[in-house]
């Protein structure tokens, strides 16, 4: 495949924007509202078991005719069985996050589907290149949720120079300017999910989006660097805690019960003080409820614009 092809002209969709694989976030309707506004939608596999999952993609397939993806978290407990059912499906996308898929990814691209990994390394998409990967999903850590060390201004360039596949950017992606930029570092398109937390379709609580569009630039927190998983999210009583509990030399176990469940309560529940809400760098930017459609066509015009003005800048 031709590493400059764009990803809206390879899937044919409106714009070259994949959304985030959001655990209990990226639900089948959530996702069919992307493809349906252009981008391309994911359903999240994170908190789902595998007869829920295939729930959520007949419910996508009833709402959209646009291309949608799934995003496997290689640490599902049925990340096997589920990695059989997307090929039986013949699920137009797949992505993955939290180990290597190369195990699945001849059967995937046998039943004619798009494999992207998400990755936090050059020397991990080179490999995953070298098996097969359609494009590679490069996503610094300014994102929400689980994250690993390099900066996606960093990442990408070096990602795109590594490899001979199209390289999607992620990560501290929430409006045209930083698209612009993400396309500058030979980025062929970009994925976002701050940004899509605000939006209508958005099935999260509304305290959770009112929590993103109230944070600043400095508001977001990594817990778990010191024990080997960092997660960045909105500081809160619960973020806090952690952190304080991980510099004390709190255990693996110990740390993974303090927060066991807290996705679920700031999701579902509305809990802005217990809850985990994920959330990237970009939050400081997000300061309006819209429509996925509004959003994604805000961004997709503000690259053009800016595109613009770097011209006249040059001239």
């Amino acid at each position: 495949m031709d590493k400059n092809m764009r990803l809206d002209k390879r899937l044919g969709i409106k714009y070259p924007i994949i959304q985030g694989g959001m655990a209990n976030i990226a639900t089948g309707a959530f996702a069919a509202a992307v493809s349906n506004a252009g981008g391309l939608g994911l359903i999240a596999t994170g908190g789902l078991s595998l007869e829920r999952l295939e729930e959520e993609i007949e419910i996508c397939r009833k709402l959209t005719k646009n291309p949608f993806g799934v995003n496997l978290m290689l640490m599902h407990p049925q990340a096997a069985e589920i990695a059989e059912m997307l090929a039986e499906k013949k699920i137009a996308v797949i992505t993955t996050g939290a180990g290597n898929p190369s195990r699945f990814m001849d059967m995937w691209k046998a039943a004619g589907s798009l494999v992207m990994p998400v990755v936090p390394s050059v020397s991990i998409a080179k490999r995953l290149a070298e098996k097969g990967a359609d494009y590679i999903i490069a996503e610094g850590t300014e994102s929400g949720g689980h994250v690993g060390e390099m900066t996606t201004m960093a990442l990408v360039p070096q990602v795109v120079d590594g490899v001979d596949v199209p390289v999607i950017a992620a990560g501290g992606i929430a409006d045209g300017r930083q698209m612009m930029a993400a396309f500058c570092l030979g980025a062929a398109g970009v994925q976002v999910g701050t940004c899509l937390l605000a939006s209508k379709e958005c099935p999260i609580h509304e305290n959770y989006k009112n929590a993103v569009i109230a944070s600043k630039d400095n508001d977001t927190i990594v817990t778990g660097r010191i024990a080997g998983t960092p997660v960045r999210i909105l500081k809160n009583t619960m973020a806090r805690e952690y952190v304080k509990k991980e510099k004390a030399g709190a255990d693996k176990m110990e740390l993974e019960n303090f927060t066991l469940g807290s996705l679920r309560r700031a999701v579902f529940d509305g809990d802005t003080e217990n809850g985990s809400l994920m959330a990237g760098q970009v939050s400081g930017q997000v300061n309006e409820i819209a429509t996925i459609e509004e959003i994604l066509s805000k961004m997709y015009a503000g690259m053009f614009e800016t595109l613009k003005n770097m011209n006249e800048f040059m001239e």
